[in-house]
């Protein structure tokens, strides 16, 4: 689950990671009240308006306009207010902008220079361990970096069963070349930051930029968290800090009725009942010359109304062209399931595609004899063979 950067500082500061302070607002009056509150509260003179949306790239879609007076403020906020965002994260027609960050100022002039950095936080999986990615070049253009200057990325894998060491902290701010107070900063900043990830079992942390400020602070100017969905059952309160606006509508309803939904870009949908068995009908699909057109697990069960939601939700994909639902009758038995199909198909009406149904397992056959008795337009298969022949067939492959 990802979060706005707005959520994710006012996490961070909970565990006293130093950050950008700024007040989130969904209209130009807030906006306004915001930077009031901020010049009350820091004496910033000047603000940013951050478009709040899940995507990285926003300064380059002009969705982060720096605002030196109260008029410029208002007029950022009004134009970023509700625009579609295009960023290189983002998909063509970009994402609404639903509210913005009224950040304070911290690029300010002092004796010596600011500089930005890169700091991630992730878990390495071949290793098994968490890492800290980081880089003396952060800002905008940190994948170019990667791509171009690789040896400019640095990384620092930290043993989960230790945690981070006093050590480890000293050699990254050692690495990035800084020294005295902002040296000191950043051990205490990259420490906290560390203690954040692992406290509300995050799968990412990045923030880009680390700042170095004129007087030798150390804070994070941006900051962008994903949440490991698995733990968030130890995590309520966070949980709810999901935005259900920032996702795929399709992937939402999925979510509501239980099933598991990753859309594809292919044109025969797929209804199955198990992650591995899903695996298989998506190489069937291919086989048989068609591209599978999304991942769909509906689980345990295949009743009439899951298989219905299911049914509605593939047929929103204008580039599916058939259908194949691949059910082994384990924990449930196949006739329930082709029971459910045929309820459901009458329910819903109309299916426009080719529907190909392959049930094995308990009761199988009688399933079948079900679904071919129906009078539905429904092939029915029972090898995985016979499905992807059928699937062949109604492609004209």
């Amino acid at each position: 689950m990802n979060l706005h950067e707005y959520q994710s500082k006012e996490i961070l500061s909970k565990y006293g990671v130093a950050i950008q302070r700024g007040i989130v607002a969904n209209n130009v009056d807030e906006a306004v009240a915001a930077a009031e509150k901020l010049t009350a509260d820091t004496g910033a003179q000047a603000w940013v308006v951050k478009a709040q949306i899940h995507a990285g790239g926003r300064g380059k879609g002009g969705g982060v306009k720096f605002s030196p007076n109260m008029d410029k403020l208002k007029e950022n906020a009004n134009n970023i207010l509700g625009m579609q965002l295009v960023t290189p994260q983002t998909s063509a027609e970009g994402k609404k902008v639903h509210s913005v960050l009224i950040a304070e100022d911290v690029y300010y002039p002092g004796e010596s220079e600011t500089k930005e950095f890169y700091v991630s936080v992730l878990l390495d999986r071949a290793q098994g361990k968490n890492m800290i990615v980081y880089s003396t070049e952060g800002g905008m253009d940190i994948e170019h970096v990667a791509e171009v200057t690789p040896h400019l990325i640095h990384n620092e894998v930290v043993d989960p069963a230790v945690g981070l060491q006093g050590f480890q902290a000293r050699k990254i701010a050692f690495n990035l070349g800084l020294e005295g107070t902002a040296f000191k900063e950043f051990v205490k900043f990259i420490t906290s930051l560390y203690n954040a990830y692992v406290g509300i079992d995050a799968s990412l942390f990045e923030i880009n930029p680390v700042l170095k400020t004129s007087d030798n602070k150390i804070i994070a100017v941006d900051a962008k968290v994903s949440l490991d969905d698995n733990a968030l059952f130890r995590h309520k309160d966070l949980a709810e800090l999901r935005d259900k606006r920032e996702e795929d509508p399709t992937d939402v309803e999925a979510g509501d009725a239980g099933l598991n939904f990753v859309k594809l870009d292919g044109n025969v949908a797929c209804m199955v009942n198990g992650a591995g068995l899903a695996m298989a009908t998506m190489d069937i699909i291919k086989l048989s010359g068609g591209n599978p057109a999304n991942f769909l697990d509906v689980g345990g069960t295949a009743d009439a109304q899951r298989v219905e939601t299911a049914f509605n939700i593939i047929l929103k994909d204008p580039n599916v062209k058939a259908i194949l639902i691949n059910i082994f009758g384990g924990i449930v038995r196949c006739d329930r399931v082709a029971q459910g199909v045929i309820d459901a198909y009458n329910s819903i009406g109309n299916i426009p595609v080719p529907l190909i149904v392959r049930l094995q397992g308990t009761n199988a056959e009688i399933a079948k004899k079900m679904i071919d008795d129906s009078g539905l337009n429904v092939h029915s298969a029972i090898t995985l063979e016979e499905a992807a022949n059928k699937v062949k067939e109604v492609l004209g492959a």
